[in-house]
């Protein structure tokens, strides 16, 4: 005889899954860590100030 299966506990499982994934999805097309974005403003700054640097005078 084939298992009894609550179809709410098993529908919300599969909502749980998909979320997940979702966000795996998400995480990888958007999400940087807070480390990346701190060290991508500090080499922009770091660029800034040698192009600034580097300027000449009329």
């Amino acid at each position: 005889m084939a298992e009894i299966v609550n179809l709410n506990r098993a529908r919300k499982a599969k909502a749980r899954v998909d979320a997940a994934k979702q966000a795996e999805a998400n995480r990888a097309k958007f999400g940087r860590t807070r480390a990346e974005r701190e060290a991508e403003a500090a080499e922009q700054a770091r660029r800034k100030a040698l192009l600034d640097g580097a300027k000449r005078e009329d």
